[in-house]
């Protein structure tokens, strides 16, 4: 399924033969016909399988490396195997590629109905990653449109400390604590209210 040598090529067509390969010819762009051998729409490469060359029919059929950015459609580039094609080509120290590759007459190619396997972004960030700056789920930090946020305890929210300096974490995490921070905010606040009755008080 590799690409073919000029010799290969140039043995196939008749008038190549007397000619001979040129510097110049090696530049210049040739039209084939043919159909699509092979195509991987993971790499995004293939071969084409040129079966007419300049409206000279071949003996053999030759193989066109094939690259999806030279494939005229719209969308998602692919081909489908047997797939007809016309495409220009050109030779090269690698072989033969193509340059521009279209359906018959000129329209869009049709494609492959498959699309490449792969993890996606989404499957990505659904195990608990988040934005370090904002704390949002569907994006992260680099992409966050927010300015920089002051940082925070992880922990309890807060901006006054670190999560390493929180004192909330400390007592739950300590042996025989029960509290939890809905609690000892509670206990926070009735601390607070009496001192807040004696200045209204006066």
């Amino acid at each position: 399924m590799g690409s073919v040598s000029n010799q290969e090529f140039t043995g196939v067509c008749k008038a190549d033969e007397d000619e001979g390969p040129s510097a110049e010819e090696d530049s210049q762009s040739f039209h084939g016909v043919g159909v699509c051998k092979w195509f991987n729409v993971r790499m995004g490469f293939g071969f084409l399988s040129m079966t007419n060359r300049e409206g000279v029919p071949l003996d053999e059929a030759v193989d066109v490396f094939v690259h999806q950015s030279k494939l005229h459609m719209e969308g998602f580039r692919s081909l489908k195997e047997g797939e007809a094609v016309e495409f220009t080509f050109k030779k090269s120290s690698k072989g033969l590629e193509s340059q521009q590759v279209t359906g018959p007459e000129g329209n869009n190619c049709v494609g492959s109905e498959r699309r490449p396997k792969g993890k996606n972004i989404q499957k990505r960030r659904s195990k608990g990653d988040r934005c370090y700056n904002c704390g949002g789920l569907d994006h992260h930090a680099k992409e966050c449109k927010l300015p920089p946020q002051p940082k925070k305890c992880h922990f309890c929210q807060s901006i006054e400390h670190m999560v390493a300096n929180c004192q909330i974490k400390a007592q739950q995490s300590s042996p025989g604590s029960q509290g939890n921070p809905s609690s000892l905010k509670e206990e926070e606040e009735e601390h607070s209210h009496p001192a807040l009755l004696t200045e209204t008080s006066d």
